[in-house]
């Protein structure tokens, strides 16, 4: 199966501009402007030169179809490209054609019809050395320009893109029957109402007609004058083609373009107009060209922090997945993009921003999948949020059904990370639900989305069935969600469970009013899982306007939420990024935060944004932004307290957190390095307590401190710590890494 394939089969990154699309001579116009804009006059002439092959004529006839379709068309005026395309010629150093170096060719080609497709059609054959002969029937080339134009506006265009080419041409002489000729190709270019021969267009290819050898085009067939000119250069290809392999089935050039305006981002400017009323100064070239929008469909690599921050579209992401899943390399172990797999933070914001709707972050949370299953996938990125997530399902798991009750309406599923991060939320959050709905059940449990994260299919699996098992020993009653990530996971891997949000429930039940918020200005920050909650989204903004907050929206907000860094195993897999993510996201305006993702509230309040959770606000809470937040190995503790104090005031029941006898000191410095490090602090715990029962270390005597190690999980842990007395230790110093110390 090609990964390649299946993703960008639709993508619309190559996609033609609107402008370019409509070009009869399907002119790279991005690339002209952004020559312009640069102020490479003579590149861009060199491009606009060879595309049409009469420059002079075309810049003063062409009746720029462009314009109709320019989306500032009515945003400030659309891009005057014929102008821009004078400029060039005004402005390039030299203007003179290039002089092709080639050997000349055997084949003779007959033009019947002197007319400016014939021409083009001899310009674009002459430079390639075909030997070609024109028959005009009249005594003057041209054709129908003596109509249009002034002689001797496009015959010096015609002679100065002939300096260096050389043809042969019968004036006056009319070619009634093609068995007069005797040549290995012809074109019939006769113009409007010109003599056809009998011959029409063919289907079997572009310009073909059912005669071996001849081909038709120009007006003879229809065609407008920059058509026509078009056509003339176009043929060129199929008759070479003709000529080399004796066949007339050149495709047609593509036209048209499947890009559309809601791909691309409007930016509204008012059109320059040249003070002389006639062609842009240098200066003003370069500012109309700078109007442009360029049309591409970029929305993903624009809006999407992944694609964003790598400078990398949809095709490259897949060409560089691809690699590094099926590799061609000969030991069969490429790692090309393995980092970028586990960098995704899953926000889906690539998707809903993509106009046919590619999701790269799914197809790289299926590749990381694959690399699991090949074991090719780093532990070092995924193990610690792996075990992370097994403690909350196992020491700090809780699923209870409340005093007197059989079975539930509504379970309270605060997800693991709340808990972690302030144990008050949850216990003030369950009280709420009790004194309203008295037979709400509790399940503290992780939502498995670190596993799904890290592809772990069977882990995955084992944590959704646990869930179901204890959602059924509820009686199957109906979710409260308080965190949005978990509610995106039961809704795609248990949509069996229906669920709700707990802010809508506190929205419709009331709360009790205070006006401490009354002076402030914030701004509610979306997290990226509420993406598609727009009811949620909605309850949380009237609940922070009923305290007193005047609210000013953010730029990415709603339907266009933003990740705030946490998703999928970016912390480790790439700090940097994560640190970038979350610095963009606090930059967003200086208003303070308020969002209903602990997550969110945490990272941002790491990075000196003051940020509230939704239920600061609603249940009047002390937590200060400033405050420290807690450590990862403080988290494991909170949830523990949680599990303790939830059993306690709403079971009656005792639940004895267990201690260490061992105490170690750890400087905060060098807690703030575990934490980073995710290094916790029960490990290094584990690890000094087994060099002191083994023996196993190295003593210093000259610093009286002891050096140590273990491997927990695939993880090796060294200790560097005093002995203070028999269970007080003091801990010097502590690092972890991925080899193995072999005995």
């Amino acid at each position: 199966m090609s990964y390649l394939n299946d993703l960008v089969v639709d993508c619309l990154q190559t996609e033609r501009a609107f402008c370019a699309a409509e070009c009869p001579f399907s002119l790279d116009i991005p690339d002209f402007i952004n020559k312009l804009q640069q102020g490479r006059f003579s590149a861009a002439f060199k491009t606009y030169q060879y595309t049409v092959g009469f420059p002079g004529i075309v810049s003063a006839l062409c009746h720029e179809p462009c314009k109709l379709v320019c989306p500032l068309k009515g945003h400030g005026g659309a891009i005057s490209l014929r102008l821009l395309e004078k400029a060039t010629i005004e402005n390039a150093r030299t203007t003179t054609p290039e002089q092709y170096n080639m050997p000349p060719k055997d084949k003779k080609i007959a033009i019947i019809g002197g007319g400016i497709c014939g021409l083009a059609c001899a310009l674009r054959l002459t430079t390639r050395k075909y030997n070609v002969t024109l028959f005009e029937k009249s005594d003057r080339i041209g054709g129908h320009l003596y109509n249009v134009a002034e002689p001797e506006v496009f015959l010096e265009d015609i002679n100065q893109q002939f300096s260096h080419e050389s043809y042969t041409l019968e004036l006056n002489r009319e070619i009634k029957d093609l068995k007069d000729l005797d040549f290995d190709a012809i074109f019939i270019a006769t113009g409007k109402e010109g003599n056809d021969f009998g011959l029409l267009r063919s289907s079997d290819g572009a310009y073909a007609t059912s005669a071996p050898g001849v081909f038709i085009g120009g007006s003879v067939t229809g065609a407008n004058t920059m058509q026509a000119i078009a056509q003339g250069l176009d043929v060129s290809t199929a008759i070479e083609r003709y000529l080399k392999v004796g066949r007339m089935d050149q495709p047609e050039t593509e036209r048209g373009t499947k890009l559309t305006v809601d791909a691309i981002r409007i930016v509204p400017n008012e059109a320059i107009f040249p003070v002389n009323e006639i062609s842009y100064s240098k200066e003003e070239a370069i500012a109309e060209a700078k109007r442009c929008l360029t049309c591409k469909c970029d929305a993903c690599k624009h809006y999407s922090p992944l694609l964003n921050y790598f400078d990398k579209f949809p095709r490259r992401v897949t060409e560089e997945v691809e690699i590094t899943i099926v590799p061609s390399s000969l030991d069969g172990d490429a790692t090309m993009a393995t980092r970028l797999i586990a960098t995704c933070n899953h926000c889906g914001l690539c998707k809903d921003v993509c106009p046919v709707g590619i999701d790269v972050g799914e197809f790289l949370l299926q590749s990381h999948r694959t690399m699991r299953e090949k074991d090719k996938m780093p532990w070092a990125f995924h193990e610690f949020f792996l075990r992370d997530m097994e403690f909350s399902n196992s020491d700090a798991a809780l699923s209870r059904l409340p005093e007197g009750y059989n079975k539930s309406k509504y379970f309270f599923f605060p997800g693991c990370q709340m808990g972690a991060s302030e144990p008050e939320y949850v216990q003030r959050s369950y009280k709420f639900l009790i004194d309203h709905y008295p037979d709400t059940a509790l399940m503290l449990n992780c939502c498995g989305a670190p596993a799904d994260w890290a592809g772990d299919e069977p882990i995955h699996s084992k944590v959704l069935l646990q869930i179901k098992e204890n959602w059924i020993t509820l009686g199957k009653p109906t979710a409260i969600f308080a965190c949005p990530m978990c509610k995106t996971m039961f809704s795609k891997y248990l949509p069996e469970i229906k669920g709700i949000f707990l802010y809508d429930l506190i929205k419709e039940k009331g709360i009790m009013p205070h006006n401490k918020f009354k002076e402030i200005t914030a701004s509610v920050f979306d997290p990226c899982a509420s993406r598609h909650e727009p009811v949620l989204q909605n309850s949380i903004r009237e609940l922070a306007t009923q305290v007193g907050f005047t609210l000013e929206p953010l730029p990415m907000e709603g339907k266009m939420a933003e990740c705030c860094s946490y998703g999928g195993q970016v912390a480790i897999a790439h700090p940097p990024y994560a640190r970038y993510t979350a610095q963009k996201r606090v930059a967003q305006n200086s208003n303070p935060y308020i969002t209903y993702c602990t997550n969110c509230r945490d990272i941002f309040t790491r990075e000196g944004k003051q940020t509230w959770h939704i239920l600061d606000i609603l249940f009047d809470l002390d937590f200060k932004p400033q405050d420290k937040l807690p450590t990862i190995s403080q988290r494991r503790y909170n949830r523990l307290s949680l599990k303790q104090q939830m059993l306690n005031e709403f079971w009656n029941e005792q639940f004895t957190l267990k201690t260490e006898d061992m105490v170690i000191q750890i400087p905060e410095k060098l807690k703030e390095k575990l934490n980073n490090e995710y290094i916790l602090e029960s490990d290094i715990q584990r690890v000094i307590n087994e060099c002191e029962q083994s023996g196993s270390k190295i003593y210093n005597p000259e610093k009286d401190i002891y050096t140590g190690y273990m491997q927990i999980g695939n993880m090796t842990i060294w200790a560097v710590y005093r002995i203070i007395d028999k269970d007080n230790f003091e801990l010097i110093n502590a690092y972890g890494h991925r080899m193995k110390i072999e005995d």
